[in-house]
């Protein structure tokens, strides 16, 4: 008790001399003490504990934690260089890294991984039982599309190992992304009951801005990949549909090409073997453009026998490595028919931009040629029209979000579209095959296939038989496109005939005088001597 003068009476002097040598006595204990990751960071307060705000309660202060998040960040830096290697990959195919498929779905997974560890390093420090729900239905949709992709043996070569890998780095990086949410809630649990004395059940308005927005992001994210998985189901179902014909590996085994034969070998009354015709399809697979009339031409006896093939990316065959060329398909083509024992002589029936493919293949098999059969072809000064920047822009956007198929799954769903339209049908189109191959022939039809179907002009031998039937529409509605089919006329010294078929399309079969025309001018070009 203080006296009136201000001095302490005995009993107060004692305690307070007591309770220094009390401190003091304490005070080497806590200095000999070694500091760790427990330690109080700011001296105690509010009887020992910090205030919740405080931001020295942090799950940070934990090793454990700090550690579950310099792996996150390493796994997003491996995503992103793995991300690079697949862009890259869609136009030139690096050494080793070429998948038969499109290269797109691969492309899809590894762009989500990137998406799912950037947001789970982001929202770091904010867990939530939201964010840690969303990663495990993105990590079980994942696991179900490895599954489906490894027991489906088409889809498991298609994706290759590249693809793989995807999947499953995918599914790994969803289930560590729910790990690292329960590391940190449990930081968090233990750093708030150590420094504030109870855990905090509170959150503040910027941490429940985060967890919405976290929230919000991640339902994107599980409906994007929900939309995969039926589309892999798609393709999975796809798969089952046989092809006629055969599918044969070609350029070094790196890719198989389909290929299919009708009819039987006939001689002629000299004991010469009969032209077989040969079909090259034009923008669209063969089975759903040219088949009808050509198979027409086949049983009503105008020729004896037709082989027919898809490209790269079309129907059946699988997608080629980029860069890929018209000269390239055509060396293909070789190859698939060497294999399957096929030989000429050969009359080559093309219509549109297969046109272009077909007078190379013709150039490079001058002896086997018999004839020359061009339906409203391309020229190749009108190669800028598919090989534009802007077209090959288009073609790329369409391929990233074709794994999504949601206008094929639209078509399976409320328009009846079966396994055959997607395959090679009305539907087709939309297949990330279809449109890798349209966008490695947009690359470059300027440079390499410009290049050997110039070529090809002057290799053509000169006697080769060729006929010409035009779209009439066509003609006159594109001035350029008459002068040109003029001069497609000139490529041979030897013209059958030009026909110019009065209101008929691009696809000039499509008319009954077109189709009575084709047949006609097929029947003369076979039987030319």
């Amino acid at each position: 008790m203080v006296s009136l003068w201000g001095s302490k009476n005995g009993n107060d002097q004692q305690q307070g001399d007591d309770s220094a040598n009390e401190d003091n006595s304490r005070q080497p204990s806590r200095q000999g003490r070694e500091a760790d990751e427990r330690t109080r960071l700011l001296p105690p307060r509010n009887g020992g504990y910090l205030d919740p705000d405080d931001p020295a309660v942090s799950p940070y202060n934990l090793f454990s934690v700090r550690a579950v998040r310099f792996v996150g960040l390493l796994f997003l830096v491996i995503t992103f260089v793995w991300w690079v290697l697949l862009l890259v990959s869609i136009f030139v195919s690096p050494p080793m890294m070429h998948s038969r498929g499109s290269g797109f779905f691969d492309f899809s997974f590894t762009t989500l991984t990137a998406g799912n560890l950037s947001i789970g390093l982001l929202f770091f420090s904010i867990p939530s039982r939201p964010m840690e729900i969303s990663s495990l239905i993105i990590a079980a949709f994942l696991l179900l599309d490895m599954i489906v992709i490894l027991a489906v043996q088409r889809l498991r070569s298609e994706e290759g190992w590249v693809g793989i890998t995807s999947v499953i780095w995918a599914a790994a990086m969803a289930f560590y992304n729910v790990m690292s949410d329960r590391v940190v809630a449990w930081g968090k649990k233990e750093e708030e009951e150590r420094l504030t004395g109870r855990q905090e059940t509170r959150r503040t308005l910027r941490e429940w801005c985060a967890v919405m927005t976290a929230t919000l992001i991640m339902v994107i994210m599980i409906i994007i990949t929900i939309l995969l998985t039926a589309t892999l189901i798609l393709r999975s179902r796809d798969a089952s549909l046989k092809p006629p014909g055969d599918r044969y590996m070609v350029d070094g085994d790196k890719y198989k090409l389909h290929l299919a034969c009708l009819g039987n070998i006939t001689y002629d009354e000299k004991g010469k073997r009969n032209p077989t015709v040969l079909v090259e399809a034009g923008e669209l697979p063969f089975e759903d453009t040219m088949d009808d009339w050509v198979y027409g031409a086949f049983t009503n006896g105008t020729i004896d026998r037709y082989c027919y093939y898809d490209r790269p990316g079309f129907a059946w065959s699988d997608n080629a490595p980029s860069p890929h060329s018209a000269g390239m398909t055509s060396d293909a083509l070789s190859e698939a028919l060497a294999k399957a024992g096929e030989q000429g002589p050969w009359v080559l029936v093309s219509a549109g931009v297969g046109s272009i493919y077909s007078r190379i293949f013709s150039s490079r098999h001058v002896r086997d040629v018999h004839g020359l059969f061009l339906i409203d072809g391309l020229h190749e000064d009108l190669l800028h029209r598919i090989g534009s920047p802007a077209r090959g822009f288009v073609l790329w956007g369409r391929g990233i979000i074709s794994p999504l198929g949601y206008d094929r799954l639209l078509g399976a769903l409320f328009k009846g579209r079966t396994r055959e339209d997607r395959v090679y049908g009305k539907s087709a189109y939309q297949a990330g095959k279809f449109i890798k191959a349209k966008l490695q022939e947009n690359l470059v039809a300027n440079s390499l296939t410009k290049n050997e179907v110039s070529q090809a002009r002057n290799i053509q031998t000169p006697n080769t038989p060729l006929v010409v039937v035009s779209s009439g529409i066509e003609v006159r509605s594109d001035n350029e496109w008459e002068r040109k089919q003029e001069d497609l006329t000139k490529i041979t010294d030897n013209l059958i005939s030009w026909d110019v078929v009065n209101k008929a399309p691009h696809r000039v079969w499509l008319t009954l005088e077109g189709r009575t025309i084709l047949e006609k001018r097929l029947g003369e070009l076979v039987r030319a001597k």
